[in-house]
């Protein structure tokens, strides 16, 4: 009755929850209310896939190639597997653990002063094993807490790929369509300069130029052929990067709508705060701190006496046929404590380990926060200023347009040297180059602020890539 009693008490104390270490409390952290106007209108945004507001199929196309086959991303799925078996088996002490255990043998017997012959004989057992640890101080659980913290952090590390992958997609397409354009540019500059060069050559052949404008205009023409390879070598390396997130080998990418016929994407009317929360970076980051605090537990339960059950009941004889006769049944059951007395500072040193782990997740976790913010507000700006810089450059381009046919007019009656056509055609050339090249960080300040904002989108983004799923699996070694 007295064990009884005592296994009971054991099996209460376990479930009543008793657990030494800090339990987690979000920390407390300073964040603006808001960012600029209304809530609502960028709340639905930021919970939209964004990226087809751009108006491209073949970019949605991209994006979705991408959430099915790239290799970062089906790491990131791989490694929670990873996570979800450690799970598994650090909490499988919380419950009992069964084995059992057949043993056949034959030994031989040493000789004795009282008898020189050798002995030989057989014995068999089987044994049914049990063994459950009493987790009363909370260790296994403080444990199996940091465990799932890890797995959730893994499943939010997941989403973080996502969140990057897309943006990285879009980014790599805008860019090569804004690479494409400065290629059309340069390719029409060179042709337009090298009939002007052709006729140039006419009338230096005729004396009717010098070799100075002759060569000034060779100059201007040899300018635009230079810029043609480079923009070439930057487009092939553009394609080769964006391959390898669609994950693919480096090759050739489909084009769709070009720059200027790109949708940008919309500007949320207000940026709340809590928008942040769901961001997989900060949610990890969070996670990571979940287990570092509940290792903290897991340390100091150490100090504290370790109560385990253990029992064994079997059959053992040294004749196979008598194995399972009344008389060869053997069992045995104990209730072992084990409490550390002296280790030479090797528990304190655990404690303080786990609480300085505890304290760098809580810096990286605060960290994280706060370039969350830095990165919206600097999105913010650059697609603010971005704008009117666009805008101003579009009307200086429209001024030089005008100033090249009114230099080169001016030449042609005599009224002034080539050296003003020269000037004027140049900066039109890149001006030109520039206002492009601003097209394209427009639609990057944009992409980054829907990456700064995280939202629902990660969320649909992660639905798009559970629902596609790979194509094939990856090959297995045998």
């Amino acid at each position: 009755m007295r064990k009884s009693s005592l296994a009971a008490a054991l099996l209460a104390l376990s479930a009543s929850g008793c657990m030494v270490g800090p339990d987690y409390v979000r920390p407390t952290i300073e964040t603006p209310a808001a960012w600029r106007l209304s809530d609502e209108s960028a709340r639905d945004l930021a919970n939209s896939r964004w990226w087809q507001q751009f108006d491209d199929p073949v970019l949605d196309e991209l994006v979705e190639t991408a959430l099915r086959e790239n290799k970062d991303l089906r790491i990131a799925t791989a490694r929670i597997e990873e996570f979800a078996g450690r799970y598994g088996i650090v909490r499988a002490p919380l419950f009992p653990q069964i084995g059992a255990t057949y043993e056949p043998a034959k030994q031989r017997g040493s000789p004795t002063t009282l008898s020189r012959e050798t002995t030989v004989f057989d014995s068999y057992q089987a044994v049914l094993t049990a063994s459950w640890e009493i987790d009363i101080w909370g260790r296994i659980r403080r444990q199996s807490e940091a465990a799932r913290a890890q797995l959730l952090a893994s499943e939010d590390g997941r989403r973080a790929v996502i969140l990057s992958l897309v943006g990285s997609v879009a980014s790599a397409y805008v860019n090569l369509r804004d690479l494409d354009r400065q290629l059309e540019i340069a390719k029409a500059t060179a042709n337009s300069r090298g009939e002007s060069y052709e006729i140039f050559k006419l009338r230096y052949s005729g004396g009717i130029i010098s070799l100075l404008e002759l060569s000034q205009n060779q100059s201007q023409y040899e300018e635009a052929v230079a810029t043609i390879p480079v923009i070439e070598k930057a487009i092939a390396q553009q394609e080769n990067g964006l391959s390898v997130l669609l994950g693919r080998n480096p090759g050739p990418i489909v084009r769709g709508r070009n720059i200027d016929q790109l949708t940008l994407p919309a500007v949320p009317a207000g940026l709340p705060s809590d928008l942040l929360e769901r961001r997989p970076d900060l949610q990890q980051a969070e996670q990571n701190l979940i287990a570092a605090n509940a290792l903290i537990g897991a340390a100091k339960a150490a100090y504290f006496p370790t109560i385990s059950l253990t029992g064994l009941f079997g059959v053992s004889s040294d004749n196979l046929s008598s194995l399972f006769d009344a008389q060869s049944k053997i069992w045995r059951y104990a209730a072992p404590i084990s409490l550390p007395i002296f280790t030479g500072g090797a528990l304190a040193g655990q404690v303080q380990v786990a609480e300085a782990q505890q304290q760098q997740a809580l810096f990286a976790y605060q960290k994280a926060i706060q370039q969350a913010f830095a990165e919206v507000n600097d999105a913010l700006v650059d697609q603010d200023r971005t704008r009117a810089q666009l805008q101003s450059q579009k009307r200086q381009v429209d001024a030089l347009v005008q100033y090249a046919a009114t230099a080169r007019l001016r030449y042609e009656n005599g009224y002034t040297s080539y050296i003003e056509v020269v000037d004027a055609e140049s900066r039109l050339f890149n001006a030109q180059l520039q206002y492009t090249q601003t097209q394209q960080t427009q639609f990057q300040a944009m992409i980054n602020l829907y990456k700064a904002m995280g939202g629902g989108w990660v969320l649909e983004a992660d639905k798009l890539a559970t629902a596609n799923g790979p194509q094939e699996d990856p090959p297995r070694v045998p």
